[in-house]
């Protein structure tokens, strides 16, 4: 028997789509989610919410040097944009004019909702314009977030290894926790689950990077079901691939996130001057739903939305969505390439960029992508050959950038890419070459942009997520940065190249120290190492590869810890707030930093890191990776 027909009911203040599967209820002509009936259940949102307040379209904007507005996106015109036995396609829209100007973000936005025949969920998207001349904004975060009932939804999952039953919100009312250095990290007291006393919450636990927010959500007690928010895409994402976002946390809430500063800050502000006009398409995201029989086991329904997750990106782009702002896949376009590495040093033959992520991004200068917040990325991973295709991408004009696990800095072809409808470019063989000037004398970690490799401490016993326990991301405990002073109370870190292991005695972060007082203090890390023969005419090279850095500075001394102007110094750099999120990493950073010979001796050398600023605990570096190098022209065979 084929499925039920796609029907549609539209009522004096409701809509409601249904497809004998799934009966999804919103609001006329707001366009909030307010019920959604499946399986028994006559609504999976939270009925003691507002309907307001259950499934929605939200933002946060401002105008230049305002506070930030939140905004729950409420229709003022309600369309039909198909309606046929097999689709129905909704379109809530609120336009802009000036006469709202200071009330409402001076966007047109035009929010859309599909349902399918056959289809259990059904999908979201969002056309976000603002026209040429519109008064200045910035807009800080967009999402989608929908609340299930908090009497059901008690089991996430966010990925294989990062499932659990969640505190239930009221957990997180005063009486049954304790605040701790922020709002949104708690201590729980007197949870209604014993199990979950003693230990942490924090919806920053849970966030994700991009690149791997495919599938998330929850499953409900007896009759069990499953609510997933399914991203088949992150071309609409901003910040690449390594940017990280929230996906779901107590409430029990789902987000489907399109644009924050979370671990980035402001330069993942989308900011419009001088009338800048710009349009873009949010989506389509999937809300999935399955269901378990009495008897069967209900994990299976994550294996299952992880199928479905298949499914929607083997279907991307989709066919289906009715605006023409959304590209389908006869018209866009393909790059193949393959990348090769060229590094003297490490091999005289090309090394080809196994594993390099590959993306394409509006035009800026090498590394742009990774604060690039108003347009589209299209990123794919080198096989083990460095081959790459990408594909389905949007018209447009494009730099292909690239960086490789492994190898420091980043790479950006410097022909322009113009996407036309159903062009296929072939770049051929393209070559990296990483910073290099010399002979690595020695190195700290690894390059990868994270500082997972590097000593992550146990977590203070009375901050414990049981989740985490014995887990790969042990970094998302809260407050390791307190630990720091515990490990190294009355001296800073000292690291023996040759003899400490960046992996013990490393710590992750280069955090202040809290002393006695409750104030913090800046800190001095030293490297030492031996050099029996120097060169000094020439210089040589220091490269510090920064995975994340939050309100820090790094100076570099050389030999000397009390010299009064640093060899180097960053200046003030970074907003990512990661160490204080339970992130390895934020914006990537690559500084490259002359030592001269004269100021190296035959022996022991010193190299010290400061990090000086300390009026917050989450002041501080993730470094990345650490490399001395010899002097190109050099003859001196240095043992270390």
């Amino acid at each position: 028997m084929s499925a039920p027909r796609v029907h549609l009911h539209i009522q004096d203040h409701y809509v409601v789509m249904d497809n004998g599967i799934v009966q999804v209820t919103l609001s006329n002509p707001g366009g909030i989610v307010t019920g959604i009936r499946y399986n028994g259940y006559d609504n999976l949102l939270e009925v003691l919410n507002k309907e307001s307040n259950r499934g929605y379209w939200d933002l946060v904007w401002s105008a230049p040097g305002s506070k930030g507005i939140f905004d729950v996106i409420s229709g003022t015109i309600f369309r039909v944009i198909v309606k046929n036995e097999d689709q129905v396609e909704l379109s809530f829209t609120r336009m802009w004019d000036p006469t709202l100007e200071g009330k409402f973000v001076p966007l047109n936005i035009d929010k859309r909702f599909i349902m399918l025949r056959g289809s259990s969920g059904f999908y979201s998207y969002a056309i976000y314009e603002h026209l040429k001349d519109w008064p200045d904004f910035d807009i800080g975060e967009t999402r989608i977030t929908f609340k299930l009932r908090k009497d059901k939804f008690r089991y996430m999952a966010i990925a294989d290894d990062r499932q659990r039953y969640m505190p239930q919100p009221d957990d997180r009312c005063s009486g049954k926790c304790q605040i701790l250095a922020y709002p949104e990290a708690v201590l729980l007291v007197n949870p209604t689950m014993p199990d979950h006393k003693g230990e942490v919450d924090d919806k920053y636990q849970y966030s994700c990077d991009n690149k791997d927010i495919k599938v998330h959500g929850w499953i409900s007690s007896i009759p069990h079901v499953g609510f997933w928010q399914i991203t088949p895409s992150d071309e609409f994402r901003s910040g690449g691939p390594l940017k990280q976002s929230l996906t779901s946390h107590v409430g029990p809430t789902t987000l489907a996130m399109f644009l924050s500063a979370h671990y980035a800050g402001q330069d993942l502000v989308p900011k419009f001057r001088a009338g800048e006009p710009w349009k873009k398409v949010f989506g389509p995201v999937f809300i999935y739903l399955n269901s378990a029989s009495i008897g069967d086991d209900p994990f299976w329904l994550w294996e299952d939305a992880k199928i479905q997750m298949t499914n929607e990106v083997q279907s991307w782009p989709y066919s289906f969505p009715a605006s023409e702002d959304f590209q389908k896949a006869d018209q866009r376009g393909n790059v193949n390439g393959r990348l090769l590495v060229s590094d003297r040093y490490t091999c005289k033959d090309y090394i080809p960029a196994n594993g390099a992520y590959v993306g394409l991004a509006p035009p800026g200068d090498n590394g742009s992508w990774q604060r690039e917040c108003k347009d589209y990325q299209f990123w794919v991973r080198a096989d083990e050959g460095g081959y790459f295709s990408i594909t389905n991408i949007r018209t447009g004009d494009y730099n292909l950038y690239a960086w490789v696990p492994g190898f420091i800095g980043d790479y950006r072809c410097d022909i322009a890419i113009t996407i036309t409808s159903g062009s296929y470019i072939e770049m051929g063989d393209l070559v990296y070459e990483p910073p290099r000037d010399g002979p690595t004398l020695w190195e700290i970690g690894i390059p990868d942009r994270s500082a997972a490799e590097f000593f992550v401490p146990d977590p203070d016993p009375k901050y414990i997520n049981k989740l985490y326990v014995n887990h790969p991301d042990r970094f998302r405990h809260y407050g390791l940065w307190g630990r720091y002073a515990e490990l190294y109370p009355d001296t800073d870190l000292v690291y023996t190249v040759g003899v400490s292991d960046y992996s013990k005695d490393w710590f992750f972060a280069q955090v202040p120290r809290k002393k006695e007082d409750d104030t913090h203090q800046g800190t001095t890390w030293q490297i030492k190492f031996k050099l029996n023969n120097v060169d000094r005419r020439n210089a040589y090279k220091l490269r510090v590869a920064i995975a994340s850095a939050t309100l820090a500075e790094m100076q570099v001394r050389i030999n000397d810890p009390n010299a009064k102007r640093p060899l180097f110094t960053s200046g003030l750099i970074g907003r990512d707030n990661s160490i204080a999120r339970h992130g390895i990493r934020g914006l990537y950073w690559l500084y490259n930093v002359n030592v001269p010979g004269a100021q190296l001796v035959e022996g022991d050398n010193t190299i010290y890191l400061t990090q000086p600023r300390s009026t917050s605990p989450f002041q501080g570096i993730m470094y990345d990776y650490i490399r001395l190098e010899g002097p190109p022209s050099s003859n001196v065979k240095d043992e270390l």
